[in-house]
């Protein structure tokens, strides 16, 4: 049976996102892709499709280094302080999960800046599975639940993973002692894709945001959250709101990595690679300032389950990248908010800028009246006075070339082992030893032949990574 669309056209090509070229932007002509992402945000109803199970907090952003040779950001410039909500996650549960379960965690930032919102929504984790949308629905599908079934299926899980081998690093990641945070307290932020900065003359570097928590990381083994979820289903909820509670406000430093676009374009892969970190040593950590978590929210419904975060909210001085994986969640998270919460959504107040909005994007559900808009000036060009567009907010122009095709990310760059090596490096025997167990264990009821093609990955990736799963699988 050949793969078709909805409306049975044929699709050539199921794996590789349309690109202007290897390292530039999708194209909107991709229907499959908007038709997989925009059928993916309304497949469940009505908690979050992915990252369902959150926590939340206000609290405020102080600039407290000067970057401004990088942005013109307001929010960036050293001395301000802004205010923001943080909402923590985890990824694959619904909403009922429990907080420790080993997942990757959502960390997704809205700043209520001068300049209008700016939302940052990453990971724990510098990396991710994928690095182009297209797979993003389909990988999804193996975390959630077997339709026939309705069970978790470890052996979906592990197919995917061991035919998408870019999965590996953030695998890796994800099966060593990291995958089981204590809390949301003890763990990293990063913004995870690359994003730009421009400064005042109109010159743009690429960017990598990050947020070291200065609580300490602290990790739990299996064992250790199996015993906590036998008692409490909520223990990330209850640590984050009790910590603030008592006054014992947790807090990151801010930092970011600074690349030009001469190092980009002589970089031996994409620097836009969502699977893919900076090298530290290269691209040293700056940095920037200080977020601290101060205040609960009051209702949790009004201000975590309608909290809508985009990365399609920047502000003057910040900008996109050719990040295929960021492209695609421009469109499909404010996507997700239409369908989820509303068409309006962004008149709630947990979503509503501090700053002025001249909007034409006025009908529609749940418009409270909020927007001030003159009876004559609904639309645009006008002679009445309506808002205007500024022109002098325009980012530089960003030089592509290459056809326009369907470019095959996995022969573009097949360096699916170098930097999961590293990782594997720099971990400790005892480290290692749980890495080794933890992938055992989420083997259980997987295939024979799909462990031997993951087998073969570790095998790439260091004799001795292979050697150890073996191991811990009993043979």
């Amino acid at each position: 049976m050949k793969l078709t669309t909805t409306s049975g056209n044929p699709i050539a090509d199921n794996q590789n996102a349309l690109t202007a070229g290897e390292r530039g932007g999708v194209m909107l002509q991709d229907y499959q892709l908007i038709e997989k992402l925009a059928h993916q945000n309304r497949e469940r109803i009505p908690e979050r499709t992915v990252h369902a199970k959150g926590s939340a907090a206000y609290g405020v952003l102080e600039i407290t280094h000067d970057i401004s040779r990088y942005t013109k950001a307001k929010v960036l410039q050293k001395g301000e302080k802004t205010r923001l909500i943080l909402r923590f996650s985890t990824v694959a549960g619904e909403a009922g999960a429990a907080d420790a379960e080993r997942d990757v965690r959502g960390f997704a930032i809205k700043f209520y800046t001068r300049e209008g919102n700016w939302d940052l929504v990453g990971n724990n984790t510098p990396v991710f599975f994928l690095k182009d949308p297209y797979k993003f629905p389909d990988f999804i599908h193996t975390q959630k639940r077997n339709p026939r079934s309705h069970l978790r299926s470890n052996e979906a899980a592990w197919d995917f993973w061991s035919l998408s081998p870019e999965t590996l690093h953030q695998v890796t990641i994800l099966m060593s002692d990291r995958g089981i945070p204590a809390s949301y307290r003890q763990m990293n932020g990063y913004g995870s894709h690359t994003y730009s900065l421009i400064n005042e003359a109109g010159e743009r570097f690429w960017v990598k945001f990050h947020f070291k928590t200065r609580q300490g990381i602290k990790t739990l083994t299996n064992d250790e959250a199996a015993t906590i979820i036998a008692a409490d289903r909520e223990s990330h909820q209850r640590d984050l709101y009790e910590n603030i509670e008592a006054g014992n406000f947790p807090s990151w430093d801010m930092k970011i990595q600074i690349m030009t676009d001469e190092q980009a374009k002589k970089l031996p892969y994409s620097p836009f690679d969502l699977t893919k970190v900076w090298s530290h040593a290269d691209f040293p950590l700056i940095d920037v300032g200080v977020l601290t978590l101060n205040e609960n929210p009051k209702n949790y419904f009004n201000e975590v389950e309608q909290a809508a975060f985009s990365p399609s909210n920047i502000v003057p001085g910040i900008g996109f990248s050719p990040d295929r994986m960021l492209q695609a969640r421009i469109f499909s998270y404010p996507d997700a908010q239409r369908y989820r919460i509303g068409t309006h959504y962004a008149q709630l107040s947990v979503n509503r800028p501090i700053s002025e909005v001249g909007t034409y994007t006025l009908g529609g559900a749940m418009n409270d009246g909020s927007y001030d808009v003159s009876a004559q000036a609904y639309y645009e060009p006008n002679s009445f006075g309506g808002a205007k567009e500024a022109p002098e907010f325009s980012e530089p122009a960003l030089e592509l070339s290459g056809e326009m095709k369907r470019y095959n990310h996995r022969e573009l760059d097949d360096d699916y082992y170098s930097q999961p090596r590293a990782l594997f490096g720099i971990m400790n025997e005892a480290q290692k030893q749980q890495l080794f167990s933890n992938i055992a264990q989420s083997m259980a009821g997987v295939s024979e032949f799909i462990i031997e093609r993951a087998l073969g990955h570790f095998e790439k990736i260091s004799p001795e990574y292979a050697a150890g799963v073996r191991a811990a699988l009993g043979r």
